[in-house]
């Protein structure tokens, strides 16, 4: 048989229950394609007789149970992967365990599967694995799935049988987010099926199991829409000023020229050239290496992820995530771990156990207090430090994650983001309205732009008396203007949140939106919060960008002692007496803005006044087209 040189590859991961017939279905897919070479064979043949005696044949399950326990004992424990090739693909096969005690191994198996093959045994049809690997395989967003109705030969060739097993897995699988869902009647001892189309099954209008996967179209599952180039290491080479960002393209398609953000920082420049192995190349998309060079001078690191400004990730410490839990210890709340995301690392804490999945009926456990070993539940996490990502359902490679057990350094689950902060979707009958004005008829017949003015700081710092002023300047000039004050929200819009992490981050997106509608119907909105975390900042301008609405971020950089000097209130004085916990910048840390529109350090209220008003004039944001 004639072997791909250069023909796409697919990654496939084989499931199931014990003695359902994975490894000889394997075994069966690498003997049958020519894919052994003769020393493997001879070496297959003594394991065989060793096992059977002189006259069993080929076993062809030992090509993949490679260990010794494993074929001592006639499971597969281990994940095994074993690589061929035909004249149309490339194939990579995962053998991953059916026992439910391996659970946590299938999922390292399918987690970078572009198809899974579920065999089922005809004898005993779907079984509690059967439904198990079917969710699973959903969960971690496997595109294609193939269900291999195996043994047909033991139940005497019965179409009515493999029916009844097809419909009642893709009744199941009707609950799941199945995109492609493929049956496939197969005798692999035999090799009805597998490689050559099946006489004895000759109702079976399909295409053999090999032509499937060789055709099987995957191109597109490729995320191409969403630029995403996750930052691994910074090029310096030599004494020249080459300077190039080297990492695995994440996502989209990336040209010389575009415009790009940096997150988490949130700076901006452009692809100067993008490097590979073989020189420069006019354009790059997953998931192929390359090297970045940018037009300008940035402090750009490993960890960093590089977006485009109106396509950008969610920056966030808050993640919800669902968890697969790998470890004997049990997942607890107030866990602390390491995370390791793409690139980055950090420190992150366990906050709640929302609910764990029974994946055998789908039921959720909203009483679970923990997660045992192989358990798949939904969690809330704190990260120490902003985490730049997608949607596991929208990006893999942005939105999987592992946690660590620091003290012993092993892997103790996989997770699967789900969102920045744990809000539910809207109903399907909640749908948008269009606009009846575009923003250039508002601002025409208005004479003027809204746009928002965020004004962050510690507490103490001015922010509410200089946002004061700017509101009243501004309706002076005739412009609408609204301080949207933070104390002020927790009296109405914002008074059932706390001051804890999530609800700081509540507090910002709520703002943000609140702002947004203003800037949107002509007024500038002025906003005094002080927003101690990058990420929902970056998550406040990212809502007016969404929108094409001006957001300009002003820092008020006064000095803590001066903070301390004014209060007030009295909150650092209780602060540091023990009577306040959570205060900003005593035992809550505050990230000032490495790059904001506007930083003002402590001088006279109408100078600070003129200098907003100068950057609102300079960018034309208040002003029509």
């Amino acid at each position: 048989m004639t072997r791909a040189t250069d023909a796409d590859l697919l990654r496939l991961v084989t499931v199931g229950s014990v003695d359902d017939g994975k490894s000889t279905l394997i075994g069966r897919l690498l003997h049958d394609s020519r894919a052994l070479m003769e020393d493997q064979l001879d070496a297959l043949a003594l394991a065989s007789r060793r096992r059977h005696g002189g006259d069993g044949g080929l076993d062809l399950a030992l090509v993949t149970d490679g260990l010794r326990a494993e074929r001592e004992e006639g499971i597969t424990i281990d994940v095994a992967y074993r690589s061929f090739a035909t004249s149309r693909r490339r194939f990579i096969i995962a053998d991953a365990p059916g026992h439910v005690a391996y659970t946590r191994n299938m999922v390292t198996g399918a987690s970078t599967a572009d198809l899974a093959i579920v065999l089922v045994d005809a004898r005993r049809g779907a079984v509690q694995q059967s439904r198990r690997h079917l969710f699973i395989a959903a969960l971690l967003r496997v595109r294609h799935v193939v269900v291999a109705v195996n043994k047909m030969d033991l139940v005497g060739f019965d179409e009515a049988r493999f029916d009844a097993i097809a419909a009642d897995l893709a009744s199941f699988a009707a609950r799941l987010e199945l995109a492609d869902l493929t049956f496939v009647p197969i005798a692999a001892t035999r090799g009805d099926n597998v490689v050559e189309r099946s006489d004895a099954m000759d109702w079976y209008r399909g295409p053999p199991l090999l032509h499937h996967l060789e055709h099987v179209h995957i191109a597109s599952d490729r995320n191409l829409r969403d630029p995403r180039l996750p930052v691994q290491w910074v090029i310096r080479p030599g004494t020249d000023d080459y300077r190039g960002y080297a990492g695995q393209i994440a996502g989209g398609v990336w040209r010389p020229g575009d415009e790009i953000l940096v997150l988490p920082a949130g700076t901006r420049t452009r692809v100067a050239s993008i490097d590979t192995f073989d020189g420069p190349v006019a354009e790059a998309f997953p998931p192929m290496s390359v090297t970045v060079r940018l037009e300008d001078d940035l402090d750009v690191s490993r960890g960093d992820v590089l977006c485009r400004p109106h396509n950008r990730a969610t920056v966030s410490r808050d993640l919800d995530a669902t968890l697969c839990w790998m470890s004997e210890r049990p997942a607890t709340e107030g866990s602390r771990y390491v995370i390791k995301h793409g690139t980055r690392t950090a420190r992150a804490l366990l906050r709640q156990v929302l609910h764990r999945v029974d994946v055998d009926t789908l039921h959720r456990d909203a009483s679970a207090a923990g997660l045992a070993l192989n358990d798949i539940g939904r969690v809330l996490i704190r990260a120490d430090r902003p985490l730049v990502f997608d949607s596991y359902a929208r990006n893999r490679a942005t939105g999987a994650f592992i946690l660590i057990d620091e003290a012993t350094n092993d892997t103790v689950a996989a997770g699967m983001m789900l969102a920045g902060a744990a809000l539910e979707p809207p109903p399907a009958e909640v749908t948008w309205q269009p606009e009846s004005l575009t923003p250039g008829e508002r601002a025409q017949a208005l004479g003027h732009r809204g746009a928002t003015i965020w004004m962050t700081g510690l507490p103490a710092s001015g922010k509410s008396t200089l946002a004061g002023a700017v509101e009243r300047a501004l309706v002076q000039r005739g412009r609408p203007a609204l301080r949207l004050d933070g104390d002020n929200l927790r009296h109405g819009l914002n008074a059932d949140l706390g001051f804890d992490p999530a609800g700081r981050a509540e507090n910002v997106r709520r703002t943000a939106h609140a702002a947004a509608l203003l800037a949107q119907s002509g007024v500038v909105a002025v906003a005094a919060l002080v927003s101690p975390y990058a990420a929902d900042r970056a998550a406040a301008r990212a809502v007016h960008e969404q929108a094409g609405l001006p957001f300009i971020e002003v820092f008020v950089d006064t000095p803590i002692g001066e903070c301390e000097r004014r209060d007030p209130k009295g909150l650092y004085a209780r602060a540091r007496r023990g009577d306040l916990v959570g205060l900003t910048g005593v035992d809550d840390p505050y990230e000032p803005p490495p790059e904001p529109d506007l930083a003002l350090a402590p001088g006279p209220v109408d100078a600070l006044v003129q200098a907003v008003l100068d950057a609102l004039d300079e960018t034309e944001l208040a002003r029509p087209d």
